[in-house]
């Protein structure tokens, strides 16, 4: 039987408390290592960084052509003595690239263009270590975020499959009797574009690993569809003038015309399809090579103005910052590339330029994920 309560009695006096609400229900069995994977896969994509970086040097350098094997294991080691360098050196002898344009070369020469390759395909190996360690150490482990399983895998097949291209490029110019001395450009621009792309999978996976699922959840609600749109197409853009810039850097295009913004004194370059058949000059005329380099480049930097008026107009300001911050990286690019033109691509302005590409792709990759996955800002100015 229920006791009488007195009326001066607290309503609740006596009973059990409440069980406080749970939070963060959604995660429970999600998370896993997201700031371990986030952190593995920081790894990677400073390696890839690293990765296209000596590889741009290898190219400027004209070292591709200088290891004529592929040996994805035992070229791991070098020649040790030598011996085992003149039998590189010799081999190297045996190709078109030696025959035509490095006949004065001897083995000390040889050895400076053989350390910038094996670097670039060391760094390959790197690479694919420190993936396989990571994927397989968190599944071991069983700390994969849930989900996420299917999702790492990709940069590790992306991994694979770039090293198959890589020797499909540099097979380009092991050839005898040929007369191709360096590897051909629509294969270095491949190779080259498949890198950005492991970046992007990398930058956009490490973006999301950093915000808990909920949030991610939440912020999906206020995604800024239109903007979205329009930061994808910029980013496609981009792209498009990062193989652009491979065709450019793999026939040497960058040095054939050095005045601006003219080309030769004209607005469309001489001669801009002397090659037969035509569609050969859209990949080995300098000329029309550079010229379609320029012009695209100016159509990515007035499309991304357009962009960049769309995106500081964002209701949010994690966004804005987002968008003025690539629009910016875009500027110092396009103030590069003219320096490069001018001064015929040396060395130090060449890579530079070459990696400040992959600081504006992975802005606006920032900025597009900033669309999808806006940061809600409080009325007291902090970002949740």
């Amino acid at each position: 039987m229920a006791t009488k309560r007195s009326i001066f009695q607290d309503v609740g006096e006596g009973s059990s408390p409440a069980t406080p609400a749970e939070t963060g229900v959604i995660d429970r069995g999600r998370r896993g290592a997201r700031k371990g994977s986030r952190a593995w896969l920081a790894v990677i994509f400073v390696l890839v960084v690293a990765m296209i970086a000596v590889g741009g040097l290898t190219r400027l350098t004209d070292s591709g052509l200088s290891i004529t094997e592929w040996r994805p294991v035992t070229g791991a080691i070098p020649p040790m003595t030598e011996v085992d360098w003149q039998a590189e050196f010799d081999k190297y002898k045996q190709i078109d690239q030696w025959r035509i344009a490095n006949q004065w070369m001897q083995l000390s020469d040889f050895k400076e263009i053989y350390w910038w390759e094996w670097s670039h395909r060391q760094l390959g190996r790197l690479i694919g270590l420190v993936w396989a360690l990571g994927f397989f150490g968190f599944l071991i482990a069983r700390q994969i975020p849930r989900g996420w399983a299917g999702k790492l895998i990709i940069p590790g097949a992306l991994g694979g499959l770039q090293g198959a291209i890589g020797w499909w490029m540099v097979s380009s110019g092991v050839t005898q009797g040929e007369g191709m001395t360096a590897v051909a450009s629509y294969r270095l621009a491949t190779h080259l574009g498949l890198a950005f792309i492991i970046l992007g999978v990398l930058a956009w996976d490490i973006f999301q690993l950093g915000r808990e699922e909920r949030d991610l959840m939440q912020a999906r609600r206020l995604r800024e569809a239109k903007l979205f749109s329009l930061s994808t197409g910029w980013l496609h853009i981009a792209f498009v003038q990062i193989l652009l810039g491979a065709l450019v850097a793999g026939i040497d295009a960058g040095r054939s015309y050095t005045d601006w913004p003219l080309m030769g004194g004209q607005v469309l370059p001489p001669k801009p399809f002397m090659i037969e058949p035509l569609w050969r000059n859209f990949f080995e005329n300098p000329a029309l090579v550079q010229f379609i380099h320029r012009c695209w480049g100016y159509f990515l930097f007035v499309f991304g103005i357009a962009v960049w008026l769309k995106g500081r107009r964002s209701a949010h300001g994690a966004t804005r910052f987002a968008f003025n911050a690539a629009m910016a990286a875009l500027l110092v690019q396009v103030g590069l590339g003219i320096m490069t033109v001018i001064y015929a691509a040396p060395l130090h302005a060449a890579i530079t330029h070459q990696l400040v590409a992959v600081l504006v792709w992975v802005l606006i990759l920032r900025a597009r994920f900033l669309s999808a996955y806006p940061r809600v800002q409080s009325v007291r100015g902090d970002v949740k």
